[in-house]
């Protein structure tokens, strides 16, 4: 019986290796290296994140701006131009923007199935710096739209192997706050939502006021 185990233990060590293809005994690896899949330690700085506010304020705006503004603008086949109806969107997306000069955002470049890998990747990349271009000259910095993500045809809305506008398209998405900016830089988000109060106060009628009568004033 115990020669059995010992071949077991043994076969077990044998077939640890260390992530190349190379075998190597377990008790010469760090705890958990087996397991690990290059996330470990990952769960710290989540709950950092948690903690002083970030992560929870960074998925509060995410939301926000999925809701309140179309996050999405499509493409004719084979082309990273914006048609008019992109620029109406993207004027959208840069007014609210602005009222957030604390928050970073990237830009998600897809494509329909049509074309190669690697075709559809820089297209995908094409129609992104599209996008950031016409944020920027809406007077979006640049240092806020940190990064270019083409995501090529890996990700279709509409599953074809076939022409598919919805799909050629770019998707701009909240993703932080900008380094060491004067209201978060402790991560704190009071500022911020102070200041939203304040601006949600403003009337939102044309009206200037009723008179006793009941009519309304000049």
């Amino acid at each position: 019986m115990w020669n059995k185990l010992a071949a077991a233990a043994l076969l077990f060590v044998a077939a640890c290796t260390d992530g190349s293809g190379t075998v190597t005994p377990s008790f010469f690896n760090e705890a958990g290296a087996v397991i690990d899949t290059g996330n470990f330690g990952y769960a710290t700085n989540n709950n950092t994140a948690i903690q002083n506010g970030d992560k929870q304020y960074v998925l509060s705006l995410a939301n926000r701006f999925a809701e309140e503004v179309d996050t999405t603008v499509n493409f004719a086949f084979d082309s990273a131009q914006l048609d008019q109806e992109a620029r109406t969107i993207l004027r959208q997306q840069a007014s609210w923007i602005q009222q957030f000069p604390e928050v970073r955002f990237k830009v998600y470049g897809h494509t329909d199935a049509v074309g190669s890998q690697a075709y559809n990747k820089a297209l995908g990349m094409r129609r992104a710096r599209a996008v950031v271009a016409y944020l920027s000259s809406q007077g979006i910095g640049r240092d806020r739209l940190e990064a270019v993500v083409s995501l090529g045809k890996s990700q279709p809305l509409i599953v074809t192997q076939g022409r598919e506008r919805r799909n050629r398209r770019t998707v701009t998405e909240v993703t932080g706050f900008v380094d060491r900016h004067p209201t978060v830089m402790d991560g704190k988000y009071a500022e911020i939502i102070y200041r939203e109060y304040v601006t949600s106060a403003a009337p939102r009628t044309g009206l200037k006021g009723l008179s006793a009568t009941g009519t309304t004033g000049e």
